[in-house]
């Protein structure tokens, strides 16, 4: 057999083994969350680009959600403003704030959209202020310790959490064929802007708009295992085991904990999947063998 039709014939297995899951998914919502090595190296962000522009035009409806953190701090310290984090979240005071805004609503955004769009996509760029899209909370963190006689309350200044989400500017965006692409900063009932993990929004997103996925892109395989090897398939009882035993910590806790949370209000599947491989949205999608981490909830 030549090369050519070797590979030929790689292709047409491919094709095949798509199609089952793209019938399965036609119609249905995915939330992804974008970030890490996924929104910086170039290929990477092609590949991204790629797969969900695909996934519209087989009929999926995605909606990105993207984080921005490392392009806030850059922006940041060259500005000359030093940044203060406090248990992994950054203090956010007004003039942060204006930066954050800056930063994820219209730098990280826009190019995004634009990303999306120049590989063929319709995408239209967000933030929660519009079309009263995220209500925010502001977070209150609490510090206990053996010398306080009471917790301590941390005051993070901008820093909030999703207190609720009007889907309909969502919906609307949808079922006109577009790519809602939503950073992730909502509006608090006194008026004021806040930071929002964008994990959290994710989740949160998934959960309202009853979406079929939950996909999470980090810089780690998934999650892992005591002897460093691949979890693939999680149910949540297991879930609740890991955190408990302590195998699932750090950084990977609050995706974990976010993921649980969807799938445990409705949402079908969340996978934790490695944003360093390209087309690791594909690959998990329309593959028999998927990669990163399955956890499902019905």
């Amino acid at each position: 057999m030549s090369i050519a039709a070797d590979s030929a014939q790689n292709i047409a297995h491919v094709l095949t083994e798509a199609l089952p899951y793209i019938r399965r998914f036609s119609g249905k919502t995915m939330v992804i969350k974008y970030g890490g090595n996924a929104m910086v190296e170039q290929a990477l962000k092609d590949g991204f680009a790629r797969d969900i522009v695909l996934m519209k035009l087989v009929g999926i409806n995605p909606v990105v959600v993207h984080g921005g953190g490392p392009q806030i701090g850059d922006l940041l310290k060259r500005l000359g403003k030093a940044t203060e984090f406090v248990q992994g979240m950054r203090v956010t005071d007004s003039e942060t704030m204006d930066v954050v805004e800056m930063v994820l609503g219209g730098l990280v955004n826009k190019e995004i959209v634009n990303l999306l769009n120049r590989h063929g996509g319709s995408a239209v760029g967000l933030t929660g202020k519009d079309g009263d899209l995220i209500h925010a909370r502001k977070l209150v963190l609490r510090r206990d310790a053996p010398e306080l006689e009471a917790p301590e309350i941390l005051d993070l200044g901008h820093v909030g959490e999703v207190d609720s989400i009007d889907p309909a500017v969502i919906n609307m965006l949808v079922q006109g064929d577009f790519i809602p692409v939503v950073a992730p900063i909502g509006v608090g009932k006194d008026g004021f802007s806040y930071n929002i993990n964008a994990d959290l929004v994710a989740g949160k997103m998934a959960e309202v708009l009853q979406a079929e996925k939950l996909v999470l892109l980090t810089n780690t395989a998934g999650l892992l295992d005591e002897q460093g090897a691949l979890i693939r398939q999680l149910e949540v009882a297991r879930v609740n085991q890991l955190i408990a035993e302590g195998v699932i910590h750090g950084g990977m806790l609050p995706k974990i904990r976010c993921a649980l949370e969807a799938v445990q209000s409705g949402v079908r599947a969340a996978h934790i999947l490695d944003g360093r491989v390209e087309h690791a949205v594909l690959l998990d999608l329309f593959t028999d063998e998927g990669v990163g981490t399955l956890i499902r909830g019905r």
